[in-house]
């Protein structure tokens, strides 16, 4: 053998024991963080309860029921909540984690809610309708996060239908095994049904919020490329995930050893298990939410990719986003640069929400919720920019900064300032006016004789609830949603118009 070719075979066999030794170190590591989360979960996650244990078998799935269609998934829905109903009906109704929870039909949150009739798929018609939409709501939420941007286009003349994604109105549990796959049948199963709705000279929207952001945004960028599929002619988006923590991709590997048919285990299928107090969101969180959620923004952002590369980005309608600056759940960086960073054409929008920015509140205030804000600002965009704030740092009033591609700039004051002990807006505040029966936290807000969720303001040691005393000051609906509400209003009156006035 030549000096060559011994050179050749040594390095081959050094790159092979590289690999094997990397191949084993990545094993080694995958099984520390098994064994690790697994260790946690048993030891130290509170009891499941029968709705973190036990299953539904009506739920739609993409594989049983893909070819359904929106008719008959909303017959599949209703053999789901009669199953729920019975399966609910059989339970401790001695125990008391149940009988303050949202499964009890006495307990206080379904007195708050009339028996919460938003977990399902719901249409507001029209009898001549100017316009048809459809909305999807977000991860672990229910179809009553989107009711007000509904109410909102339905005030405007349009059809909106809302769809429940699976998994999601019933039981915690049933996320334990849902798909994206089955999200995404869903999703064009309802667009198919709103599509067909359209009369010439309608718009057809399509919107989100948060995951439900994804699916739309993900339609939209399909349409793009399947002749079947209807082009919407402008997309909405509500605190949309875009990206998520890359610590989310652990997910896929986190409950491998639940699996194991030991009742112990269970919990392993679980990030996070506490008491199911809100009626249209649970509060418990699977494992398989995390992941679901993730192949959904990945799929996403390889869309995108691929719609910038090929040049077709640029057919895509309006797309309009309403995004606080600060979102502790998906963040903001994923809409400004992975989402807008890609769009081209023209009437797309960002309007972004700023942390309330008082002098007197600055020596607390984190310093980076202002760097995006101030990077967008100077960049090159193709696409108008708005910022909700405050007109000068020595008032509470804000103030509305119209930033145009072209670099021109307007303000606008809209007559709306920071309500008192209000430091910011959030990922779960943005869909709900400040006066929701559910999740408002003005004065009064509330049903029944109960007050809104939003308003529960309670201090005292942790331990005393079981919930954490923090979960509690997460503002939970929009104080300025009027800016929201307003803004539809235009893009609608600007759709509607004739083709010669616009």
């Amino acid at each position: 053998m030549s000096a060559f070719g011994r050179l050749t075979g040594a390095a081959a066999r050094k790159a092979w024991h590289l690999g094997l030794k990397a191949m084993l170190l990545a094993g080694a590591l995958a099984g520390a963080i098994v064994v690790g989360f697994t260790l946690y979960a048993v030891t130290m996650l509170p009891p499941l309860h029968p709705w973190h244990l036990e299953r539904l078998d009506e739920e739609f799935t993409a594989l049983r029921h893909g070819n359904l269609d929106f008719a008959g998934y909303l017959k599949q829905e209703e053999k789901l909540f009669a199953e729920y109903r019975i399966k609910v009906a059989g339970w401790n109704s001695r125990d008391e984690a149940y009988l303050f929870s949202r499964f009890n039909p006495e307990s206080p949150v379904n007195r708050l809610v009339d028996g919460a009739p938003h977990n399902r798929s719901f249409r507001l018609a029209q009898a001549q309708p100017k316009g048809q939409a459809l909305l999807i709501h977000g991860l672990t939420d229910s179809p009553y996060s989107a009711k007000a941007l509904a109410d909102s286009l339905h005030a405007r003349g349009f059809d909106v239908t809302v769809l429940r994604l699976p998994g999601h109105g019933t039981l915690p549990s049933m996320m334990v095994e849902m798909s994206h796959r089955d999200w995404t049948a869903a999703v064009r199963i309802a667009a198919r049904d709103v599509a067909s709705r359209v009369t010439p000279g309608q718009p057809f929207y399509i919107g989100g919020y948060s995951t439900g952001g994804t699916l739309a945004m993900q339609y939209a960028l399909d349409a793009l490329d399947d002749p079947v599929l209807r082009r919407p002619d402008r997309v909405l988006l509500i605190s949309p995930a875009i990206e998520i923590t890359r610590v989310a991709a652990l997910a896929s590997i986190i409950d491998f050893l639940s699996v194991i048919p030991i009742p112990l285990l269970e919990k392993v299928r679980w990030q996070g298990i506490t008491s199911e107090f809100d009626p249209y969101k649970f509060n418990s969180f699977p494992v398989n939410a995390t992941r679901q959620v993730n192949r959904s923004t990945l799929a996403l952002q390889a869309s995108l990719l691929r719609a910038r590369e090929s040049g077709r980005i640029g057919q895509l309608p309006p797309v309009v986003t309403w995004q606080s600056v600060v979102d502790s759940t998906v963040g903001s960086l994923g809409v400004a640069d992975l989402l807008y960073g890609h769009l081209d054409g023209t009437g797309h929008k960002l309007v972004l929400f700023d942390v309330n920015r008082q002098r007197v509140l600055a020596s607390v205030q984190r310093p980076q919720a202002g760097e995006l804000i101030e990077r967008l600002k100077h960049q090159t965009r193709r696409y108008q920019l708005d910022v909700v704030g405050n007109a000068d740092p020595d008032t509470e009033a804000i103030r509305v900064r119209h930033l145009a591609p072209d670099g021109s700039e307007s303000t606008r004051d809209p007559g709306l300032s920071w309500p008192g002990s209000i430091v910011s807006l959030g990922h779960v505040a943005l869909p709900f006016p400040p006066d929701d029966p559910v999740y408002g936290f003005m004065p009064g807000s509330g049903r029944n004789g109960v007050p809104s969720i939003g308003s529960w303001l309670l201090r005292g040691e942790n331990g005393a609830l079981t919930i954490t005393l923090g979960s509690l000051t997460r503002l939970r609906s929009n104080p300025f949603w009027s800016l929201i509400d307003a803004e539809l209003g235009t893009l609608v009156a600007a759709d509607l118009e004739p083709p010669a006035r616009r």
